[in-house]
C-alpha cells in the first residue's frame, strides 16, 4: 500500500521506480549537505535532471508601468533596458551555479512563448557556451497567467482588489484564468516534462549532469513550486512573488528527492514566503530517499482532521465519545 503522497504517475514527485538517478551519495542523518560515496555503493540508473531552476523574467515595460498593458498585448510587453540587464546577470550566476559541481554539466531551456521571457532567454544564453546547451523548447503552458485582453487601468485596479477579498487562488479574471486554472496547465507541462526525461528526448548523456532552466513568470513560478511539493491552496497563498530575474534552485539530493534547501538558505526561503514547517520540509528533503514519506510533515494527513488516534482502539474511543453527546 502506497502512503497518500506517493504517486503512480509518471510526473514530479519521482517515486515511482521508473524514474532513477545516478546515486553518488549516502545520506547523514543530521547534514544537509550531500556526502559522496564509496564506488563500491553507487547505484548506476538512468539520471534525473541535477537541478531544475525556475526563472522569472526581467523587468518589463509593464513592471515599470501598467498603463502599458492597455496599448499593447500582454505577450508583446517588452524588458526594459534594466531588465535586459538583470537577465545578463542573472546569467552569469546561473552559470556559477551549474559549473561549481562537475566540469561535465549540460543545460537544456524551457520558455514562455511571450517576449520578455524569449528576452530573458537571449540575454542569459550569453553566459553559455554553444556546446553546453543542449536544446530549447517555447513551452505555452509555462506562459503568464491570462489577465484578459487589452487591459483597462482603473478597471483592473478595482480587479484586483477584489482578488484579494476573493483569494489569489481561485479568483478568475474576467475573461482570463485564474491561478487554479494555471495549475492545471502546469501539471500538464510537468507530465510532458517527465515523458521527456523518460523517453531522453532531451539527448541527454547520463554521465553527464542535465540542468533544466525554466523562464517564466512569477505566478507560474509559484504555482509550479506547489504542483511539485503538493502544498496546499493556504500555502500558496502566503508565497511571495519573485523579483525580476531571481532564480528558484531545486537540486536533486542524494536519495532521489529535490530540494530548495541544498542552493537557498533558511532566511531566502523565509523570503520566498514558505513557513517554518515548509522549511523544515525542504531540510528534511535534501537527505530523503525516493520513495520516502515525511511523518512529520502536516499537510500530507495530519491537517486535515482534527484529530487522529494512533490506533484503531483510538479511533473508536473517540466515535464512543462524540455519540454520547447529545
Amino acid at each position: 500500500m502506497t502512503h497518500p503522497n506517493q504517486e503512480t504517475t509518471n510526473h514530479h514527485s519521482c517515486r515511482n521506480n521508473h524514474f532513477c538517478h545516478q546515486n553518488n551519495h549516502i545520506t547523514h542523518p543530521t547534514s544537509t549537505t550531500p556526502t559522496p560515496t564509496t564506488s563500491g555503493q553507487q547505484q548506476h540508473h538512468k539520471c534525473l535532471p541535477k537541478r531544475i531552476i525556475l526563472v522569472r523574467h526581467g523587468e518589463s515595460q509593464g513592471n515599470l508601468d501598467t498603463a502599458a498593458y492597455t496599448t499593447t498585448p500582454d505577450y508583446k510587453i517588452p524588458l526594459t533596458p534594466a531588465g535586459l540587464a538583470q537577465a545578463r546577470l542573472a546569467g552569469t550566476r546561473l552559470h556559477r551555479i551549474i559549473s561549481a559541481t562537475s566540469k561535465n554539466w549540460y543545460v537544456y531551456f524551457y520558455v514562455s512563448p511571450y517576449e520578455r521571457t524569449r528576452s530573458t532567454l537571449r540575454e542569459i544564453g550569453k553566459s553559455f557556451a554553444r556546446e553546453r546547451i543542449i536544446g530549447v523548447r517555447e513551452e505555452c503552458r509555462i506562459r503568464e497567467q491570462d489577465f484578459g485582453n487589452f487591459q483597462v487601468e482603473e478597471r483592473m485596479k478595482v480587479i484586483k482588489e477584489t482578488r484579494e477579498r476573493f483569494g489569489r487562488f481561485f479568483y478568475r479574471f474576467p475573461d482570463g484564468e485564474s491561478a487554479a486554472d494555471v495549475f492545471d496547465r502546469v501539471s500538464s507541462f510537468l507530465e510532458s516534462l517527465w515523458r521527456d526525461i523518460d523517453m531522453n528526448r532531451l539527448n541527454h548523456d547520463p554521465n553527464n549532469e542535465l540542468n533544466l532552466i525554466i523562464i517564466s513568470h512569477g505566478l507560474t513560478s509559484r504555482v509550479f513550486l506547489m504542483k511539485w511539493f503538493k502544498w496546499t491552496v493556504e500555502q500558496f497563498e502566503r508565497l511571495n512573488n519573485p523579483q525580476n530575474c531571481s532564480v528558484r534552485v531545486m537540486e536533486l539530493g542524494p536519495g532521489g528527492e529535490y530540494s530548495l534547501a541544498i542552493n537557498h538558505t533558511e532566511e531566502e526561503l523565509l523570503e520566498f514566503g514558505l513557513s517554518p514547517e515548509m522549511i523544515a520540509d525542504q531540510k528534511w528533503r535534501v537527505n530523503a530517499n525516493k520513495g520516502d514519506w515525511n511523518e512529520r510533515c502536516p499537510w500530507y494527513l495530519d491537517a486535515f482532521f482534527d484529530h487522529l488516534g494512533d490506533s484503531d482502539k483510538d479511533s473508536d474511543d473517540k466515535v464512543d465519545e462524540s455519540s454520547s453527546i447529545c
